[in-house]
């Protein structure tokens, strides 16, 4: 801790956001980073805890408190504030291989976890160091491809591109595996790429990263959808483990009268058609799901819910309503959610700001669920009939069950973003790998039923975070390379 007092004399500064009503007018990210020297006194605020619970990665209340990658965060928020920020770049890919995808889509449990937020209000910028680090590192060139001194001469087929398989490939290419990475979409990053918005995660950030991963020694095939148009025979006899990293894109659906009408997408199916046509063309081909000049109804108040507001506002919505099924969360830590659990408190993000800045009132109607669509003449939707829920005991169980009030609102484009049931079960299927009632990959230590086939990320543990994904391609990366040497230096 190079400034004992630094907790004490020193406020928390984070990057500057465009305003709104910038932002909206394209897709590109909106946070301006603070100077270097900024930076350097925002790392000061570290306390250099004796237990430093934002590195912790604990389940605690059934939610994650700290980083679930461990990172040393102490350790490189003390080197920002020296200016060693050669050797702070090699401290934080110790831990996290791909900081330039954190630092951007994690909610940060660190600062969650922080115990300067604690004992002051307001955690330390960890996430912004992370970013600044990372930055740093590109440009300076301290972060490079190197590619393995030797090879092993065994053979990985990693099956998807997203967040866990570039993590468990990175590793076993640095063993000196030859790996192999199959990705059914025309780019890799899988969610990274396409899931998560161009304003929250700029796709050359992803082929930034790519391309070093290529040269050193990894090979991307795309169009390869592993299960359909490659078959997992084929795998099974060219290569000597199969890491399964498909993640949990099976979304949930609504079953209500009118779902078949049209101008009604699941958010990820909404969420894709925009960035894909967004790098294709310049959103110039008329491929993307459009929302200009419709009223749009979000069914779903998670993150993939306020990415579709988000979305809908820079295509020119007319209006956006976002439901929520369960109870507004409340403005400050409840009773029972004590530090250092995951705050479960109200957080307003960037797609809500910006309705509230575009339409003059938060988007979010809370204890909120979607009874039946109706239909136009030509089949399109054009309303929606929405019920209102309490919290009751039920079985013993608190479910959200409906009140009898029940309200209509128009609507000309429906965004369902109710989150995920699974992993698309062909894939496994086609390997003969057991599923889980949860619809993920049964595993014993991410090894499967079948021998010499992994399973990691969303794909086993069901919807995470980005943050989880690289956790779970680290370790199943160990126990792949143990099967093949006998032993890891992982």
């Amino acid at each position: 801790m190079g400034k004992p007092t630094g907790f004490l004399e020193i406020e928390r500064q984070t990057s500057l956001e465009l305003p709104p009503e910038e932002r909206i007018r394209n897709f590109k990210e909106f946070h301006l980073p603070l100077l270097a020297e900024e930076q350097q006194e925002q790392a000061a605020r570290c306390m250099d805890c004796g237990v430093p619970f934002c590195q912790s990665g604990m389940m605690i209340g059934g939610m994650a408190s700290g980083c679930p990658l461990n990172n040393l965060i102490p350790e490189w928020n003390d080197l920002i504030y020296q200016g060693r920020w050669d050797l702070a770049v090699h401290r934080l890919i110790a831990t996290n291989r791909y900081p330039e995808f954190t630092s951007r889509v994690c909610p940060a449990l660190c600062e969650a976890a922080c115990t300067c937020g604690m004992a002051t209000g307001e955690p330390v910028a960890v996430k912004e160091n992370e970013r600044a680090i990372v930055e740093y590192g590109y440009e300076s060139g301290a972060i490079h491809a190197v590619p393995p001194p030797a090879r092993t001469g065994k053979k990985v087929a990693v099956v998807g591109a997203g967040p866990a398989g570039l993590s468990v490939a990175d590793l076993l290419n640095k063993r000196g595996h030859h790996v192999t990475i199959y990705e059914r979409e025309d780019r890799p990053g899988g969610l990274l790429m396409y899931g998560i918005p161009n304003m929250k995660l700029e796709k050359w950030v992803i082929d930034r990263r790519v391309k070093i991963l290529e040269e050193e020694g990894i090979e991307f095939v795309l169009g390869a959808d592993v299960g359909r148009t490659v078959s997992a025979a084929e795998l099974e006899a060219q290569y000597d483990a199969v890491v399964l990293c498909c993640g949990a894109r099976q979304a949930r659906d609504l079953d209500v009268p009118g779902r078949d009408a049209g101008g009604i997408h699941l958010a990820v199916d909404y969420l894709t058609s925009v960035t894909r046509s967004l790098l294709d063309s310049g959103l110039t081909d008329g491929l993307a799901v459009s929302a200009a000049g419709k009223r749009v109804l979000v069914v779903g108040g998670g993150d993939t819910g306020n990415d579709c507001v988000g979305t809908a506002i820079r295509q020119g919505c007319e209006s956006v309503l976002q439901l929520e099924m369960m109870p507004c969360p409340p403005a400050a830590r409840a009773p029972g959610n004590d530090w250092p659990e995951w705050p479960r408190v109200l957080k307003t993000d960037y797609g809500q700001q910006e309705a509230i800045a575009r339409f003059g009132s938060d988007p979010r109607v809370y204890q909120t669920t979607v009874k039946e669509f109706y239909k136009n003449e030509a089949g399109q939707v054009c309303g929606a009939l929405l019920a209102r829920l309490e919290s009751q005991t039920v079985d013993g169980r608190r479910q959200m069950v409906p009140t009898g009030e029940e309200f209509t609102v128009d609507c000309d484009l429906v965004l369902i973003a109710a989150g995920f049931v699974g992993c698309e079960p062909y894939v496994a299927d086609a390997f003969g790998v057991d599923l889980t009632p949860r619809g993920t990959v049964a595993d014993s230590q991410y090894a499967t039923n079948v021998p010499h086939v992994f399973a990691c990320g969303d794909m086993r543990r069901g919807q995470s975070l980005v943050v989880w994904a690289l956790r779970e391609g680290r370790d199943t990366a160990a126990v792949v390379d143990t099967s093949l040497m006998g032993y890891t230096n992982l």
